[in-house]
């Protein structure tokens, strides 16, 4: 994980160097004293990051105080009072998609730049885009896959079309009669995994074919190749709600099955290029990147020193919160010794400090990086607490706590599943985070 987070940091740089702002003014009269240092310019200094399954919707119908709750974050000329930005592990769309749905949903306008989807981070792996890459996933993955960047792209349906032999797990798709003529495709370079897909079977015996044969499915198995060919995978989540009373499957208990499924066979690991999607930092570095984007077009003038993220799901949305606010202290403390050194770059184990998962780039010594980023429950979603109780002792082992639902390649700290705060919903936790700020919500 390393690589590639040292990697976005770079793309980091040149997209934070086009921020700028603009325009001071005045403390409201009404604000009580205890509160005006608040309000030392037009707007408060903090952003919000919502996860939006759980948190605003259930499948497709609202959760009523997240209405409640935007009616409240938007001016009556429909204009954000703070930086909004929509962070969601869901794939299966484009970002204006998401958006649309969104503004009918929520009864606000909502752009598509305030949203980001688990795969928007792959704009930044520029180095793949220009590869053969196979996708998985369901929507209009095509689509996805250009809007992203990538200009030579290979579907799951299309391998199928060009070896009918390869799927046979079902009776009723296996080839009649005759056998079909297969057509070749060129080499697949990596797998790009976006979600999870309809038919599972289907996608992981195709997958398994390109790991095995070196990216060439029509050809027939060759001397063990290891490692495989790159493959990036977003989204995570072992499970999401949606209207079902209980959790879901997600896109993270399809990758449970295609690590499984690749290492009975091959005896090795599944190995990643890159994991996208919370709780990977990377995501979060993104979204604080669109973060300040929204703070322009508010016209704010100081940076967005604090974030919250809100979200219902310990394993994903506060495991990811929690482990960006330990990315930003680490940040903030080498940045201090950088010039408590006079420029200097010490040589610093930063995973000693921030953990194995996370990898400080450069960046934290051209721009000011928020002060933290602070974790919300809701109570909407996958976490119950009539139903489940956090762990009161952080130091309590895996199995004196609960199952860990992250991914395999996440270590697992107890201390990161803990949130900041604990709401029933969306509008308390809103509520909570101006009252924090010491700002009024109207």
């Amino acid at each position: 994980m390393a690589e590639y987070l040292t990697r976005f940091s770079a793309g980091l740089n040149l997209g934070r160097r086009i921020l700028s702002a603009c325009s001071l003014g005045r403390t409201p009269a009404h604000v009580s004293p205890a509160a005006q240092r608040f309000y030392s310019i037009d707007h408060p200094s903090f952003g919000l990051l919502f996860d939006i399954d759980g948190v605003l919707v259930r499948g497709r119908t609202p959760i009523p105080a997240a209405k409640q709750c935007f009616r409240t974050l938007v001016d009556r000329n429909g204009k954000y009072k703070v930086p909004v930005v929509f962070v969601t592990n869901a794939g299966n769309c484009v970002r204006q998609t998401k958006a649309e749905q969104l503004s009918h949903l929520l009864e606000v306008e909502v752009s598509p730049d305030q949203v980001m989807l688990s795969h928007s981070p792959l704009r930044i792996f520029s180095q793949f885009h220009d590869k053969c890459v196979l996708v998985s996933g369901q929507g209009p993955v095509l689509e996805v896959a250009h809007n992203l960047g990538f200009q030579n792209v290979i579907t799951i349906d299309m391998l199928r079309e060009a070896y009918p032999l390869l799927d046979v797990v079902d009776h009723h798709r296996r080839p009649k009669n005759s056998v079909p003529q297969t057509k070749d495709l060129p080499p697949i370079e990596a797998v790009i995994l976006f979600g999870e897909p309809i038919r599972w079977e289907t996608n992981l015996q195709l997958i398994v074919d390109v790991l095995l044969t070196n990216g060439k499915p029509g050809n027939a198995l060759t001397p063990f190749s290891y490692p495989h060919i790159p493959v990036l995978a977003c989204n995570m989540d072992l499970l999401w709600m949606a209207e079902a009373k209980n959790p879901r499957f997600g896109h993270g208990m399809f990758l449970v099955c295609l690590e499984s499924i690749y290492k009975k066979i091959t005896g090795c690991e599944l190995k990643y290029e890159a994991l996208i999607g919370k709780p990977s930092v990377v995501t979060y570095n993104y979204a604080e990147l669109l973060i300040r984007k929204q703070a322009e077009s508010l016209g704010w003038n100081a940076p967005v020193e604090r974030l919250y993220a809100i979200g219902d799901n310990p394993m994903a949305d506060i495991y990811g919160a929690n482990l960006y606010n330990r990315y930003l202290k680490a940040s903030h403390r080498v940045r201090d010794q950088m010039q408590a050194q006079g420029g200097g770059h010490p040589r610093q184990d930063i995973a000693e400090e921030a953990g194995p998962d996370l990898t400080v780039g450069d960046s934290y010594s051209e721009d000011r990086l928020p002060e933290g980023c602070s974790s919300i429950l809701v109570c909407t979603g996958v976490y119950n607490r009539d139903q489940e109780d956090l762990p009161q002792d952080p130091q309590q082992t895996v199995t004196e706590q609960r199952i860990f639902h992250g991914h395999r390649d996440f270590r697992f700290d107890p201390c990161l599943t803990q949130p900041s705060f604990v709401v029933q919903d969306v509008r308390e936790a809103v509520e909570l985070v101006f009252q924090q700020e010491g700002c009024l919500l109207d």
